[in-house]
């Protein structure tokens, strides 16, 4: 419910802080007191109007505030999900004794700026709007009115219908399948490129799978060619440092020999040359096993100019594999290892494609079952919705007689198509997450008319009828907890007035309602009552709201009974009205 509204430099409404009841609150007032104001100041606080023009004359900045009190577990999370309101919806509290507090404020810029807030975190105007549909249902103004919109007109009939269970299923096949009808776009959106790239990389892995590499082997085969390369100047060098060693005349070993006898004599001569003599003795040993370490050495190079040309293929092979595929990001070179790793990726990428290609092969054989499922449902959903506007027809027609349109049909036009060729939601032959069927309600207000659809009725007391007539009728499954009334007594007498307040009365049994009202008969049935007044002081213009009660609100119904003047016989109706309505609540 909507427990305050305070309204600050909104056009003539300098400040007005209103405080409402919980169940059936008349608003009164002369004729351009400021009664559409008021309710204008909803529709700006709910983000269903433009705030040109709106902000008093002087003013920098206007202000409409509204203080929601939430006992809905479903509205509450909802609005958690629209905006980040900080909500507590704990399953383990009872709102209906500990009801969530909500605040929501609009402010209006002289600039032309306006901002929202939403228990004080910044909101867009569709955050605001969202959440404005939750709770509130302004009844009076053609373009914002819920039950005018035929996605609303539908979801009013689910419920009507106890249809919330296939409903729920319906869209969770209609997700699923439009899940799966995506990756299968995605996949033949992308097949030609997918089977392009699919050859160039098998193409590219059978390159490298062709010359097979080997980790390490690049390396190995480079050391190898530069030995066979330099071959003969190893074989020539290698037998002159064996000759000059000790295969020659005058060889270093030979005449190390000689000098080693000529120490080994001077050493019995003077002990002190023992050590030399023995230095000189392994010196020879050690060139010796040198020299004959490098004859075995030159004995075993074979030259085999055929090896050395097949070790260069290989190399020019792994070269050419190098620069094509080892070069990294950022880097001018590569290595062999950068080629192993780019195959590597190879493999991954190409099984990677083969899978999206089985994907598009198996997607049809998923897409299927699940549709038919759907269309299943969906029939299941549009027998229950016919059924369910068979019997709302006759009980809204009911409620419409009682209201002074007794000659008023009711008609609810479902459209069922299960022609589904995947596009845009809303595009011919899709079918929508809410069902196979597009409803519409139909009205025929008067005989000889034409049935025509409830959003293109011209008279705003006949909509206001017609809304009052169905919220009376789905008062129990409706979850929109305030309902505003406007022109709901445009052009209706007393006689008609009573039976409307009472309509109004008992709907307030489940929600808040607030009606704008100039009927007495209508005033005297509210439990809250308040008066609409407009003053002028030194040239301002100023619109007060004042609870009535007691004998002040005795004194508003005598006025509007009798225009202006109230008599004896006037406060006496007066009284007469407000007891008949003290006794109907009594009764109730």
């Amino acid at each position: 419910m909507l427990r305050e509204l305070h309204i600050s430099n909104l056009a003539i409404i300098e400040d007005a802080h209103i405080e409402l009841g919980e169940r059936l609150n008349c608003f009164t007032g002369e004729t351009g007191a400021g009664k559409s104001l008021v309710l204008g100041s909803f529709e700006v606080l709910l983000g269903l109007r433009s705030t040109a023009d709106l902000l008093r004359d002087g003013a920098d900045e206007g202000r409409v505030s509204g203080v929601f009190e939430l006992r809905d577990p479903h509205i509450i999370r909802a609005i958690n999900e629209t905006v980040d309101a900080g909500l507590d919806h704990d399953p383990r509290n009872n709102p209906l004794k500990h009801p969530v507090q909500l605040l929501v404020t609009r402010k209006l810029f002289a600039s032309g700026r306006t901002s929202v807030a939403i228990n004080g975190q910044p909101a867009t105007i569709q955050m605001l709007q969202a959440v404005g549909e939750l709770l509130v249902d302004v009844h009076g103004q053609h373009d914002h009115q819920y039950l005018l919109k035929p996605g609303n007109q539908l979801l009013m009939l689910d419920r009507f219908a106890g249809c919330d269970e296939l409903r729920e299923r319906f869209g969770g096949l209609h997700r699923q399948l439009a899940e799966l009808r995506q990756k299968q776009a995605e996949l033949e959106a992308s097949a030609t490129l997918r089977r392009q790239q699919l050859e160039l990389y098998e193409f590219q892995a059978g390159e490298i799978d062709q010359a097979a590499p080997v980790a390490g082997e690049y390396d190995e085969l480079n050391a190898r060619h530069r030995l066979l390369s330099n071959l003969e100047k190893i074989a020539q060098q290698s037998a002159a440092v064996y000759a000059a060693l000790y295969d020659s005349e005058g060889a270093i070993v030979e005449r190390l020999g000689a000098m080693m006898s000529i120490l080994n004599d001077l050493a019995e001569l003077d002990g002190e040359l023992a050590e030399p003599a023995e230095t000189t003795k392994s010196a020879m040993s050690q060139l010796q096993d040198v020299a004959f370490t490098i004859n075995r050495y030159a004995s075993r190079l074979d030259i085999d100019p055929a090896e050395l040309g097949e070790v260069e293929s290989r190399l020019n092979t792994l070269n050419k594999l190098i620069q094509k595929y080892g070069p990294a990001p950022g880097n001018k070179g590569g290595t062999l290892d950068d080629v192993l790793n780019f195959r590597g990726r190879l493999a991954e990428q190409i099984a990677k494609l083969r899978g999206q290609s089985d994907d598009m092969e198996h997607i049809a054989d998923q897409i299927t079952p699940v549709r038919n499922e759907l269309i299943e449902v969906g029939r299941k959903l549009t027998q229950a919705r016919k059924a369910g506007a068979k019997k709302l027809c006759p009980l809204v027609e009911r409620e419409l007689a009682e209201v002074g349109m007794a000659d008023a049909k009711l008609d609810v036009q479902i459209e069922t198509d299960e022609q589904d060729t995947p596009g845009s939601p809303g595009s011919p032959g899709s079918i929508e997450a809410s069902g196979l069927d597009r409803v519409e309600v139909l009205i025929q207000p008067n005989p000889g008319q034409a049935l025509r659809p409830l959003r293109k009725i011209a008279s705003g007391g006949e909509l206001s009828r017609v809304m009052l007539a169905l919220k009376s009728i789905l008062a129990q499954t409706d979850r929109i907890s305030v309902l505003v009334f406007d022109e709901v007594d445009a052009n209706i007498g007393g006689r008609l007035g009573t039976v409307i307040g009472g309509k109004l009365r008992k709907l307030a049994e489940h929600h808040q309602v607030l009606c704008i009202t100039h009927l007495p008969q209508i005033a005297a049935c509210a439990e809250h009552h308040l008066k609409i007044s407009k003053t002028i002081s030194k040239g301002q213009t100023r619109t007060t709201v004042q609870p009535l009660a007691d004998e002040a609100r005795v004194e508003e119904i005598a006025d509007m009974l009798a225009g202006k003047g109230r008599t004896a016989t006037t406060m006496k109706q007066a009284k007469e009205l407000l007891g008949a309505g003290q006794q109907t609540k009594r009764e109730k």
